[in-house]
């Protein structure tokens, strides 16, 4: 949005949408991909800045917050809570990322200020609500949700950010609450719950776990293999879809011709139905580079006609019954456009990396050299 710099949750493909819906953690992939968008000349000088500038000065002085967390969904006009929605600890942690991005990229004082501020109002330790673990979020008309970060996924992103705040900061000991359950499949061993691929790259975006381990695992070695076993997974899927193979793969939480489902594997998550969706695929880009870039220039090749629009690749599609998804996901787009420029450059990484409080989370809950 003009001027709340706020990100749509999804857009139509062809562009013209009337929805008002925003999602904060697109809007922190947003903030991450103008970062990108600056380094590499895609706006005129000073576009980009000036478009962060906008975006950080809303949310510092404008948009609803509860102990610095925002809610999930909010209004792209106003920043109104939409839906009922929650005040989103992961979704929050999401948007933080983006904007500590920001506060490294530019050289801009009025930027790093609110950068900072903003981070810095978040009060991390009020979300455990007096437990050892955080929770999903919470909602002014039932107080926090019951749901707690208890087990391997997305959620590292979360607890570095509280863990190494300035202000407001948890425990490092929560780092060690969380459980971490390992799977077999077809002779891959890996860290994993229940849940699509998705979980496995987001945190991946902003921190460079690559040749670093806790006493736990290896993330990004673990996530190598996450991948690797979610191809085969996929691969098996031909018996039943042919459009399957080892290299035309990828199914995580995305649209689908009955609506937004989060469905993968292995093992079988959700109600598969031959869905494709090209995000599995392109954010393990850094996981798998070759592979990767592989089934995606399959889908480009086989599927140009129906899958490929204006924002590139669809969000989801399906060959054997000719559906397309009608929408961009602002999160799924996001993880493809970061996870890609880290494959070619790393430049995501090296970016968040040089805040001070990621390096110190990473330190304290005892990252070492592989």
């Amino acid at each position: 949005h003009p001027e709340t710099g706020l990100v749509r949750d999804r857009c139509h493909v062809n562009g013209e949408d009337r929805r008002e819906v925003a999602s904060v953690a697109a809007t922190g992939f947003g903030l991450t991909a103008l970062c990108i968008a600056d380094q590499r000349r895609w706006l005129k000088p000073g576009e980009a800045a000036a478009r962060v500038r906008t975006t950080l000065q809303f949310l510092h002085e404008r948009m609803p917050h509860e102990h610095g967390f925002f809610y999930h969904f909010v209004n792209w006009r106003n920043g109104e809570r939409e839906w009922r929605c929650e005040l989103s600890s992961i979704d929050t942690a999401i948007l933080i990322c983006g904007v500590l991005t920001c506060r490294q990229h530019f050289r801009d004082r009025q930027i790093r200020q609110l950068a900072q501020e903003i981070y810095e109002r978040v009060d991390w330790a009020w979300m455990l609500n007096g437990q050892s673990l955080l929770s999903h979020g919470w909602k002014p008309e039932t107080g926090f949700l019951k749901a707690r970060w208890d087990t391997y996924c997305e959620h590292m992103l979360l607890y570095l950010l509280a863990i190494g705040a300035r202000q407001h900061a948890i425990p490092a000991a929560a780092w060690e609450e969380w459980k971490r359950p390992w799977v077999e499949y077809r002779g891959f061993r890996y860290l994993s719950p229940r849940e699509p691929i998705f979980v496995h790259q987001y945190s991946h975006a902003w921190f460079d776990f690559h040749g670093k381990r806790d006493r736990h695992a290896d993330y990004f070695a673990n996530s190598v293999v996450a991948t690797q076993a979610h191809q085969a997974f996929c691969a098996g899927l031909a018996d039943r879809w042919p459009h399957f193979s080892q290299d035309v793969w990828g199914i995580t939480a995305s649209d689908s011709a009955r609506g937004y489902v989060a469905w993968g594997g292995p093992p079988e998550i959700g109600e598969l139905d031959g869905t494709l969706v090209p995000s599995a695929a392109a954010g393990s880009l850094p996981f798998l580079p070759q592979d990767c870039v592989r089934c995606l220039r399959q889908f480009r090749e086989r599927h140009t006609a129906a899958a490929w629009t204006r924002f590139g690749l669809a969000d989801a599609f399906n060959p054997a019954k000719g559906w397309v998804g009608p929408d961009v996901i602002g999160i799924n787009a996001g993880i493809s456009l970061l996870m890609a420029e880290n494959a070619r450059t790393g430049f995501v990484w090296n970016t968040f990396m040089e805040n001070p409080e990621a390096r110190r989370a990473m330190k304290l809950v005892g990252f070492r050299k592989s």
